[in-house]
């Protein structure tokens, strides 16, 4: 379907050198704040006390906040959970203080300044249990990035597969490096948007790639760059309309989710953004540095010497 159709083709390979530049400053930037700051992890993976309450009328996270704070839990986090009357609370893990008895000591202070609170849920995350998901979460990233390696190189070739899976990493680094500029928490969710902008980002590429392979059968006297510029123009309409009804849901949740769904949904914005900037100005440079070319898809026919009769 195309609400568009784009004339003549935009040049975008004559910009190759220009983007790819922008993309290894961008990406070696957040891999300095990686090493430098480091991810801001949650709960989730540092260990601690999860708590979830609920309050007869609206609750006020600031004041609970406070409260929090005056009993020396100045670290704890406070959101709204579901709905206006229901409050999360995580508190990372305190040396010598077990999480039964932390959870009490919060439930009563709560109480001292609202009766009518009650507490709903308490699930306490040891630090082993937050080291394991650490290295799970590691290993589930390297088994996408190897899958989405795989299924391009059988799909395509090898030289696709290559610069898709560059592309793709560099989307989930620039991600990991906002995480880590801004000290954003890391939790489980941000994880599973994080593996989400993988899967995204490779089903750009399979579409960008499927009409470079196209162009290279029907447009046989065209030059390589010429092919890949039809290819990604050809694709625009297509590319506006998805990301664009993409990005309106994200955005809904985005300001509409509250603070559950708020760093997901910010994690799956700054990659849909940098999805299409990778798909179009990194994977393909990427290509025509590999040498991509005609033969690749198209073998030279074996030309037999004809018999010549006596």
């Amino acid at each position: 379907m195309e609400f568009f159709r784009i004339k003549k083709d935009i040049p975008f390979m004559s910009y190759g050198k220009i983007t790819t530049s922008v993309s290894l400053a961008t990406f070696l930037l957040a891999v300095f704040f990686l090493f430098t700051k480091g991810l801001n992890f949650g709960v989730d993976f540092t260990g601690g006390t999860v708590m979830e309450f609920h309050y007869a009328q609206a609750a006020d996270a600031n004041k609970v906040r406070e409260q929090l704070a005056g009993i020396g839990l100045k670290d704890a986090q406070v959101q709204n959970f579901g709905s206006s009357h229901d409050l999360l609370i995580q508190v990372p893990l305190k040396q010598n203080v077990a999480g039964a008895k932390l959870s009490e000591h919060v439930r009563d202070t709560l109480k001292q300044h609202d009766a009518t609170v009650e507490m709903r849920r308490v699930e306490f995350v040891g630090p082993q249990v937050g080291k394991d998901l650490v290295e799970n979460g590691a290993m589930a990233l390297l088994l996408v990035s190897l899958g989405i390696v795989g299924y391009l190189w059988l799909r395509f070739e090898w030289k696709f597969g290559l610069s898709a899976i560059i592309a793709n990493l560099h989307d989930v680094v620039i991600i990991l490096g906002f995480f880590a500029f801004f000290q954003w928490e890391f939790s489980l969710s941000v994880l599973a948007a994080v593996l989400a902008v993988l899967g995204y980002s490779v089903n750009e590429s399979v579409v960008v790639f499927d009409r470079i392979r196209e162009n290279f059968r029907s447009m046989r006297k065209a030059e390589v760059h010429e092919v890949i510029d039809n290819a990604i123009t050809r694709t625009m309409s297509r590319t506006i309309i998805t990301h664009a009804c993409t990005q309106m849901m994200v955005t809904a949740m985005l300001f509409l989710g509250g603070e559950t769904l708020h760093y997901f949904a910010l994690a799956l914005t700054i990659g849909i953004l940098f999805g299409i900037y990778s798909s179009v100005l990194v994977a393909s440079p990427l290509l025509m540095m590999l040498g991509v070319s005609r033969e690749d898809f198209i073998k030279p026919e074996k030309v037999e010497a004809e018999e010549v009769l006596p």
